[in-house]
């Protein structure tokens, strides 16, 4: 899996490819799920910018800390060593988004609020479904693509670099 070209293959690459799928995704998933909490209108849109850096943030932070743990446990109990990339990267999406959208269902909720409030508790079962299908969708045809693309032509890139250095 670490010779895979469309993968970050070091700390600098994770970095680059966690800032891609995280900013693709936050500028997507956030705006379109404030809509159909609170309507598609341009003020909405324009609250939900003001509350999008606070998102990014807690994005990273769950990605680092909470969701990546888990889903390097998990994912060698579904997804064997013979397993194609592709199984290992929806497995990945699976539940990387279902972690993520659990927690920032409540979390992101507080934020656009700007209160601790047990009302996303409270509607979460309503909530949870609706934001987990937005985010899927989301991280497996536009977030994950975008930033496995940007891998592969950055690898070619080194790779024409040292061959001409060579």
């Amino acid at each position: 899996m670490h010779e895979e070209t469309r993968l970050p293959q070091n700390g600098k690459e994770f970095a680059l490819f966690l800032a891609i799928i995280s900013i693709i995704s936050v500028n997507i998933i956030a705006p379109i799920i404030m809509g159909f909490e609170f309507g598609f209108h341009k003020e909405v849109y324009f609250e939900t910018l003001q509350v999008l850096p606070f998102v990014w943030i807690s994005v990273i932070l769950l990605v680092t800390l909470v969701a990546n743990p888990i889903v390097n446990e998990l994912l060698p109990k579904f997804v064997g060593p013979k397993e194609g990339f592709n199984a290992r990267v929806l497995f990945n999406i699976l539940f990387s988004v279902t972690i993520l959208s659990i927690l920032l269902t409540v979390i992101g909720s507080w934020i656009g609020l700007g209160e601790i409030s047990l009302e996303p508790i409270q509607t979460f079962f309503y909530s949870w479904p609706r934001n987990f299908f937005i985010a899927f969708w989301v991280e497996a045809l536009i977030a994950q693509p975008a930033a496995r693309f940007v891998m592969k032509k950055l690898h070619a890139s080194q790779s024409v670099n040292k061959t001409a250095n060579a």
